[in-house]
């Protein structure tokens, strides 16, 4: 089968519109996209009314299964994975998420440190605080991808009102690696954020909100702190430093 003019235009734009701004080899089925702003290289194509999608890296593709379906398209030469989408809208959707996921999963952050911050000296104390603030601003953006700019429970999208909370603590952490994974991190307001840090709130393996028996039922009805609240979606990969947080910070 191949893809008509039509089909061709309309995968053209879901790449462009959605940050793969370089095209690449096409054959019948697959037209190829790589992006100036992440590592990921995406293929596009169709199957009837079916829409596919590649991609290079397993653990984007991973990630997008619960918005995809399989398909039993050949892959294209370079990609890991295919999936298929129902419409047009979706596919949009999908290609989107699949660019704010490249540049965030395990190591992508820490890679991208290291570009920046290879000729930065780190001989003394206020210029080691120069590259450990770019190392933070570098987490919050990647969080921020990562959560689609909203508050991981709330749903809030105010940036000014965001934080970037590291759920193993960044002076607990071992590697720049572990500081700069967005696993070990959580996007939340700003309420939330200092109840997470103080050991007030946590979350289960579930992604439920655990409220501290320290905290007064008062203080956490005033705080928004209702059951039912948890996690909008939760990676095995969060559990680990979860599990670390309630263990080293919960109270």
């Amino acid at each position: 089968m191949t893809l008509s003019l039509i089909q061709r235009s309309l995968l053209e734009k879901v790449a462009q519109d959605n940050g793969f701004d370089v095209p690449g080899a096409s054959s019948d089925l697959w037209l190829s996209f790589s992006s100036t702003q992440v590592p990921l290289r995406l293929w596009l194509g169709a199957e009837g009314e079916v829409w596919l999608v590649a991609f290079s890296q397993l653990a984007v593709a991973v990630e997008l299964l619960p918005l995809t379906g399989e398909t039993s398209a050949a892959l294209p030469s370079g990609a890991v994975a295919a999936r298929q989408v129902a419409d047009l809208m979706q596919l949009h959707r999908v290609v989107r998420r699949a660019y704010q996921l490249s540049g965030t999963l395990p190591d992508e952050l820490f890679h991208e440190f290291e570009r920046v911050t290879k000729d930065m000296p780190q001989t003394t104390e206020v210029e080691r605080l120069v590259v450990q603030r770019v190392g933070q601003d570098l987490f919050r953006e990647g969080l921020l991808r990562y959560w689609e700019g909203r508050c991981a429970v709330t749903g809030l999208s105010e940036p000014e009102l965001l934080r970037a909370s590291h759920i193993k603590p960044w002076a607990k952490c071992e590697t720049a690696q572990e500081r700069l994974n967005v696993f070990n991190g959580l996007l939340l307001a700003v309420h939330l954020d200092a109840a997470f840090d103080r050991g007030f709130i946590t979350f289960d393996d579930a992604g439920r909100l655990v409220v501290s028996s320290r905290l007064s039922p008062e203080d956490a009805q005033r705080l928004g702190l209702k059951p039912g609240l948890s996690l909008a979606r939760i990676d095995s990969s969060h559990r680990e430093a979860l599990a670390w947080h309630r263990a080293n910070c919960f109270r």
